[in-house]
C-alpha cells in the first residue's frame, strides 16, 4: 500500500493502496491531474454521517463534528472504499427522506433528488450521441481527403459530393465533381505518373494525420492514448485514475481519434468512443451533488455511459447495455441497468437524428439478406468460429509480447516515431489493394453486402445466366475474373490486416479493436462463402448439397459468412458471447441469423479459452498491473487468511494507533516513517482489541486543520478516539478528539478463514482492506494487492512482476 509523491505540510504523505503505475503505456503527466478534481471537498450537509463507514450519528461535540473538507475523500491510483460510500449514500438519502416531511421546499428537493439521476443519463446520452456524430462524419470526410477533393465544396466526402451529380448507378463514384490529386493537379487521372502522385498524396496525408494526433496526445492528454476499455474496467472496479476521464482526455480524444482513423491505421472508433462517452458521463457528474460527492454512485453512472457509448459506436442500444454488463462494469444494479438502458437509446435517438451515414440509419453494415441458412452450414460456420478463436488467441498473445517489449526497452520512448513508421508501411502496403485502401467500416459494409443485380464490385462479377432468374433472387453463378481477382486481393488484405494489426493496438494514438477484428474476420468468411458458393454450383448434385441446393437456386449467401466470421474473430479477442451476438443483429439488421452468430461466438470463444482465458482487455490490465480483481475467475486453493495477512513471521509487528494514549507527536512519528494508507485503532498495545480503522489521508488532514483552528493543540497533545478520554492533569494540552473520522466497523475475518472465502468478500464488496483477528484480538490486515499478489503467486506467476509496473 505504498506510494510516494503526496506532500502536505510539514510531512509526507503516501496513501495509496497502490504504487504509481504506467496508464497504458502513457508517460504519466500529473500536469493534467486538475481536469477530473477530486471528488468536493465539502462533504457538509448531513450531520448524521461521521466519516467512518456505517457508525451511526456521532453526538461528541469536538471540532470535527463539521466534517472537514478533504475527509473520507480518496488520492489518486487509489482504491475506493464501496462500503463507506455506499453507507454515506444511504446516510444521505435517509437525511434527505427526513427532511421532506418538514417542508414543501424540502420535498422538492426531494423529488429534484430522485429525478437527477435520469436527468443526467439524458444528457450523457445527448453529449455522446453528439459527439459519435460529429466523429462519424468528420472521419469520413478526412478518409476521402486522402484521395482527392470536392469542387463544389471542400467540406463534402466523396460520396455526398456525388449526391448532387447526374452520372449513371455505374459511375457512381466518377461523378465530376469529385477530383483525384492528379486530377486536380495534372489536370488527368490516367497513366502511371498519375497513379504515383495519388499514391504519394495519400501516404503524405496519412503520414500528417498521424503525427498530428499522436503529438496532440503527447503534448496534452498522454491518457488518451489506446483503447480505453482496459483502464474504465479498472476505474468502474473502484480504482481512481485522476484526469483519465477528465475535459482535457476527452478534448483530445475526439481530435484525435478523427485523425488516427482517417490515416489509414488498422484501427477502430468504437472502443475509444466508450472511453469519450465515460469522459462525458464523469465531466456531468459534477453537475449534481450526490454523484459529484460519492465515488460509488459515479461509477454508476459510468457503468451507463459505456453502454450510451456502445450505443453510438454500433447503433445498438440493447447490445451496448449488455456490454456493460458483460464486459466492463463491476457493480451492475437493477437501477443501473434501467438508467443504461435509457442513456443508449437517448444516445442511439441523437445519432440517428444527425444521420452521419446519409443513409436514415444507425448503422453503415445494413444488410438484407434474400435466403434463409440451412442447417448443414453450421459446419463452415463453426469451422469460422474455430478461425476467429485461433486468431483471437494467436493476436493477444502477439500483441502483449509486442506491448511488453515498448514497456521495457528503449521503443518506448520513441512514442512518435513508431507511430510514424507503423503508419509509412501501413499506407505503403495498403494503396496498391483497393480492399485495404478503402477505410475499413467500407471494406466491411462491401463483405456482408449480398450481390444483387446492380452491383459494380469486383465482388459481384459472376457470369450471369438471368434465364434461371427467380423473382428478384440471383441465383448461384459462377465465378467471373472479377471475384477471382477479388479472392487474391482480399487474401492478400488479410495477411496485411492479421500483422499490422498486432503493431498497431496500444500505440500512442486512441486505438479500437472492434473494427480491425471485424475486417479479419468478415475477409476470412467472404472468402470461405465464395468457396463453398462455387463448391455448391459445380457440385450441386453431391449428396451435401443435393437435398437443398437445386441447379439455378439462390443457396449460398457470401455476405453471411463474412457476417459470422466478423462476429467469430471479435469474439476470439475479446471473449464476448450475449452482448457480441445482439451488437452484430442490431449492426446487421439480421434478426434470422442469431443462430449461426451464436454457434460461431461460442466456437470461438471454448477455442481461445482452451489456448489462453483472458481476453484481450483483462490481458492489458494486466500488462499494466492495474489492481483489478476479475470476478469470473474461480479460487480454488486451499490456503488460509493467516497465510496472506501482514505481517508475516519474519516481519516487524503490525503498526497501529491506540484509542486514547497516543500524542500528536507520536501518530505525526508512524505516518512519516511508514506508507499505509491506514492504520488499526487498538485499545493498548498490551492487549491489541480492535477499536476500528482510520485512514492516514483523514488523519493527516485533521490534525493539520486542528493545529491551525482549534486552541492548544501541540505536539504534546492526547489523540483520543473514544466518546470520554481518560482525565489528565490540568497542565496538560488540549485533546485532540479524532472519534468521527474513525471506522468503528472495519470488516474484520478470523485468521482461520479460507482464502476463497476472502477473495470473495473481496470481489463482491469492492473492500480496500481487511483486518484478520484470533479471539478478538488484531493479527494483522490483508489489502487488495495483498490478495493480487496471493492470487498470481497460486498461479506460479510472479508477484512482484505483474503487479504496478
Amino acid at each position: 500500500m505504498d506510494q510516494k509523491g503526496f506532500r502536505r505540510g510539514s510531512f509526507q504523505s503516501a496513501t495509496s493502496d497502490e504504487d504509481m503505475l504506467e496508464i497504458a503505456g502513457a508517460s504519466t503527466d500529473f500536469s493534467m491531474a486538475d481536469d477530473d478534481p477530486p471528488l468536493d471537498r465539502e462533504m457538509g450537509g448531513f450531520s448524521s454521517y461521521n466519516g467512518g463507514g456505517m457508525n451511526g450519528t456521532s453526538t461528541m461535540m469536538d471540532f470535527l463534528e463539521e466534517p472537514l473538507p478533504g475527509v473520507g475523500t480518496y488520492e489518486d491510483f487509489n482504491t475506493i472504499d464501496w462500503v463507506r460510500e455506499k453507507s454515506r449514500d444511504r446516510d444521505r438519502h435517509r437525511e434527505i427522506t427526513n427532511r421532506s416531511k418538514e417542508s414543501t421546499w424540502a420535498l422538492l428537493h426531494s423529488v429534484s433528488d430522485a429525478f437527477s439521476g435520469w436527468l443526467l443519463m439524458l444528457l450523457i446520452g445527448l453529449l455522446a450521441g453528439s459527439l459519435a456524430g460529429l466523429i462519424d462524419i468528420s472521419a469520413h470526410w478526412m478518409t476521402d481527403l486522402k484521395e482527392g477533393v470536392c469542387l463544389a465544396g471542400f467540406w463534402f466526402n466523396h460520396e455526398h459530393c456525388c449526391w448532387k451529380s447526374n452520372t449513371t448507378f455505374t459511375d457512381r463514384d466518377k461523378c465530376p465533381e469529385w477530383k483525384s490529386w492528379s486530377q486536380l493537379i495534372l489536370g488527368h487521372g490516367e497513366g502511371a505518373f498519375a497513379y504515383i502522385l495519388n499514391y504519394f498524396m495519400y501516404v503524405v496525408w496519412a503520414l500528417m494525420f498521424s503525427l498530428l494526433a499522436v503529438l496532440l496526445v503527447k503534448g496534452f492528454a498522454p491518457y488518451a492514448c489506446g483503447s480505453g476499455i482496459p483502464e474504465i474496467k479498472t476505474i468502474l472496479s473502484g480504482f481512481i485514475i485522476r484526469g483519465y476521464l477528465g475535459k482535457w482526455t476527452l478534448v483530445i480524444k475526439t481530435i484525435t481519434l478523427v485523425l488516427a482513423v482517417s490515416s489509414g491505421l488498422s484501427l477502430g472508433k468504437e472502443g475509444p468512443l466508450v472511453h469519450v462517452a465515460c469522459c462525458c458521463g464523469n465531466i456531468l457528474c459534477h453537475l449534481f451533488t450526490k454523484y459529484r460527492k460519492n465515488e460509488a454512485k459515479r461509477r454508476e453512472v459510468l457503468s451507463a455511459a459505456a453502454a450510451a457509448g456502445v450505443s453510438v459506436a454500433f447503433g445498438a442500444p440493447i447490445g451496448g447495455v449488455l456490454f456493460s454488463l458483460e464486459e466492463v462494469s463491476y457493480y451492475f444494479p437493477l437501477k443501473t441497468l434501467w438508467r443504461s438502458f435509457f442513456a443508449a437509446l437517448v444516445a442511439a435517438f441523437t445519432l440517428r437524428s444527425i444521420n452521419p451515414f446519409g443513409n436514415s440509419r444507425l448503422v453503415l453494415f445494413y444488410v438484407e439478406f434474400h435466403m434463409p441458412w440451412h442447417l448443414l452450414e453450421l459446419v463452415p460456420f463453426i469451422l469460422l468460429g474455430i478461425f476467429g478463436g485461433l486468431w483471437g488467441a494467436f493476436f493477444i498473445r502477439s500483441n502483449i509480447a509486442w506491448c511488453r517489449r515498448r514497456k521495457t526497452t528503449r521503443l518506448g520512448k520513441y512514442p512518435v516515431l513508431e507511430v510514424i513508421v507503423v503508419t509509412a508501411i501501413t499506407a505503403i502496403l495498403a494503396f496498391p489493394n483497393e480492399y485495404t485502401r478503402m477505410s475499413t467500416s467500407e471494406l466491411i459494409s462491401e463483405l456482408f453486402n449480398d450481390c444483387g443485380i446492380l452491383d459494380s464490385s469486383k465482388l459481384c462479377e459472376y457470369v450471369n445466366d438471368f434465364n434461371s432468374t427467380k423473382g428478384d433472387d440471383l441465383p448461384d453463378r459462377a465465378a467471373g475474373p472479377g471475384v477471382y481477382t477479388a479472392m487474391w486481393q482480399l487474401a492478400l488484405a488479410l495477411i496485411m490486416k492479421v500483422f499490422i494489426t498486432i503493431f498497431t493496438f496500444g500505440m500512442k494514438v486512441p486505438s479500437g479493436l472492434f473494427i480491425p477484428s471485424m475486417a479479419v474476420g468478415a475477409i476470412a468468411g467472404r472468402l470461405l462463402g465464395v468457396a463453398v458458393e462455387q463448391l455448391a454450383f459445380y457440385h450441386h448434385d453431391w449428396a451435401i448439397f443435393s437435398g437443398w441446393c437445386s441447379p439455378g437456386a439462390d443457396c449460398i449467401t457470401p455476405g453471411l459468412y463474412a457476417m459470422v466470421g466478423a462476429a467469430a474473430c471479435l469474439g476470439g479477442v475479446t471473449r464476448m458471447t450475449v452482448s457480441l451476438v445482439v451488437i452484430m443483429f442490431e449492426l446487421t439488421g439480421g434478426l434470422e441469423y442469431i443462430v449461426p452468430l451464436m454457434a460461431a461466438a461460442m466456437t470461438s470463444k471454448w477455442v481461445a479459452d482452451a489456448i489462453g482465458r483472458e481476453g484481450i482487455y483483462d490481458a492489458h490490465i494486466r500488462l499494466n498491473g492495474y489492481p483489478f480483481l476479475e470476478a469470473k475467475e474461480e479460487f480454488s486453493h486451499k490456503t488460509r487468511a493467516m497465510d496472506v495477512m501482514r505481517p508475516r513471521k519474519s516481519d516487524p509487528p503490525l503498526t497501529v494507533i491506540t484509542q486514547d494514549t497516543m500524542t500528536v507527536e507520536d501518530v505525526e512519528t508512524i505516518i512519516t516513517s511508514t506508507t499505509y494508507s491506514g492504520y488499526p485503532v487498538v485499545v493498548s498495545r498490551a492487549s491489541q482489541r480492535l477499536v476500528g480503522f482510520v485512514l492516514r489521508r483523514d488523519l493527516i488532514i485533521s490534525i493539520e486543520n486542528a493545529r491551525k483552528k482549534q486552541d492548544g493543540i501541540v505536539s504534546t497533545s492526547i489523540i483520543c478516539f473514544t466518546d470520554y478520554c481518560p482525565p489528565l492533569p490540568p497542565s496538560s494540552p488540549s485533546v485532540l478528539k479524532l472519534r468521527s473520522i474513525l471506522d468503528l466497523s472495519p470488516f474484520t475475518v478470523t485468521d482461520e478463514t479460507p482464502m476463497e472465502i476472502v477473495v470473495d468478500i473481496f470481489r463482491k464488496l469492492g473492500l480496500r482492506q481487511c483486518l484478520v483477528t484470533h479471539n478478538g484480538k488484531l493479527l494483522g490486515i490483508i489489502t487488495k494487492k495483498d490478495v493480487l499478489k496471493h492470487i498470481a503467486q497460486m498461479a506460479n506467476q510472479d508477484p512482484d512482476s505483474i503487479l504496478f509496473n
